[in-house]
């Protein structure tokens, strides 16, 4: 099916023939084009094409290029125009765009992870669990006119992104051009999305009454952290709950009064800590109307996993090049932030396929998703141009199921033990460092040698 260079790269570098082939399978040229032209509101195109913007942009998140500059130097003779073209492009892209771009990429993704069979066990069998946080891209540098005389800090922009643990996989995105708006302001966007069933695990700055309502009016659930703002009234006292690995449960019901003045039903929980949360917190509230059938520890045990998210926030800024501080103009910062998301989306596929193949625990708990990364940027850009760009098409042209059963077959290549995590000890103290103004410089030869000369003393 696949010539002979190509098969040379799938069994040498199977990982980074799956990460092509994902991308070409749900985000070829073709596909793109005719999202966008469905998709865009004001921005239409005249000369430069939405998946060339995509692609010089995927270069740079999967650090095959260091720059968007460097991307179209690369490939300025297909591109066709100027890089001032280029550039306004990108900061016009509209956010809802760049929003929408990830969510079709999920679409297109998770059925072929329910193929391979490759979720994840769910954290509450029955319901979808949606975990909510914000991010808050970096400061760019001082490019823009209005910010050249400025010594602050410029933010481009934030969102609110939401992260499936079933598909391991930022399922949605609520962006903000405005990088000092509050998280909060976002909430309504987030609210109009919440469906039957979902179970929406956030952190106390998400803990809003009308937030928390309008979930249980969408006949949805929440796990979030108490904040303490929160208007409610005890409904009964506090009763122990039994413990957790961290600490004490208890738990006693609670009403909350809705913008109507009607009154919900709530429970909150109460975990006394065996130690104490790196801000010195003791005590921590967890607020829920998930049903009385679903116990205090189950609750607390779903909160406890919200650091998932977290750890994927880590993943995308450490192993991809999600905030490219170049792009000053918040549309482009955010364009570049979702390229990001949709390329972690895939590497999730590639994931999943492995986990279908070696085992969940192998490769959620030993796989390095940085040796991936690296893996994928130093044999992007020689494969691509190895293996003639017409030769990809095969991976639209297939079905779920057989692209599904590509996939397992590469994942089956991948030898774990070269992308295998080695992770520290942990860290010996500091000693006190001195300085000698006299000997501003030292000889680390000389230092050496008078170790070795002490080691081998009788």
């Amino acid at each position: 099916m696949l010539g002979e260079v190509f098969q040379r790269f799938a069994e040498k570098s199977p990982i980074a023939v799956m990460v092509r082939g994902v991308l070409e399978r749900v985000l070829s040229p073709e596909q793109l084009d005719e999202w966008y032209a469905r998709t865009a509101d004001k921005q239409y195109t005249r000369h430069l094409l939405f998946s060339t913007a995509y692609q010089l942009m995927s270069l740079v998140v999967f650090k095959v290029k260091p720059s968007v500059h460097a991307a179209y130097q690369a490939t300025e003779e297909a591109i066709g125009v100027s890089i001032v073209s280029v550039y306004n492009k990108l900061n016009a892209m509209e956010s809802h765009t760049s929003a929408g771009l990830v969510r079709y990429s999920v679409e297109a993704l998770s059925p072929i992870i329910d193929e391979m069979g490759g979720r994840r066990a769910p954290w509450l069998p029955g319901y979808r669990v949606k975990v909510l946080d914000g991010n808050c891209i970096e400061a760019s540098e001082h490019r823009i006119k209005e910010l050249r005389g400025l010594a602050a800090g410029a933010l481009p922009g934030k969102s609110l992104v939401v992260y499936d643990p079933t598909f391991a996989m930022a399922v949605d995105v609520f962006p903000c051009e405005d990088g000092h708006a509050q998280e909060r302001a976002l909430l309504g966007e987030v609210l109009s999305t919440v469906q039957a069933g979902d179970v929406w695990v956030a952190d106390r700055n998400f803990c809003v009454r009308d937030f928390l309502c309008g979930i249980d009016e969408h006949q949805g659930f929440f796990v979030i952290r108490e904040h303490q703002g929160l208007p409610w009234k005890a409904s009964g006292p506090m009763r122990s709950a039994g413990r957790v690995s961290t600490g004490k449960l208890a738990e006693q019901r609670i009403r909350l009064t809705d913008a109507q003045g009607e009154e919900k039903p709530f429970r909150r929980i109460r975990l006394k800590l065996d130690q104490a949360t790196r801000d010195g917190e003791q005590v921590i509230h967890i607020v829920t109307n998930l049903p009385n059938t679903i116990q205090a520890k189950t609750v607390a045990e779903i909160y406890r996993k919200r650091w998932t998210i977290e750890t994927a926030f880590q993943e995308i800024e450490g192993y991809l090049h999600s905030e490219i501080n170049t792009l000053g103009y918040p549309k482009a910062a955010l364009f570049g932030f979702c390229i990001a998301l949709v390329a972690y989306n895939a590497m999730a596929t590639v994931f999943a396929a492995l986990r279908s193949i070696h085992g969940e625990q192998p490769i959620d708990q030993q796989l390095s998703g940085y040796y991936v990364a690296n893996e994928i940027a130093e044999t992007y850009r020689g494969m691509m141009i190895a293996i003639p760009e017409q030769e990809w098409v095969i991976f639209s042209a297939m079905t779920v199921a057989q692209f599904a059963h590509v996939l397992l077959q590469l994942a089956s290549n991948v030898r774990l033990r070269a992308f295998r995590k080695h992770p520290r000890g942990p860290k010996k103290p500091q000693p006190k460092r001195q300085y000698n103004p006299e000997q501003p410089h030292v000889s680390t030869a000389k230092l050496i040698t008078a170790r070795n000369s002490v080691s081998k003393a009788p």
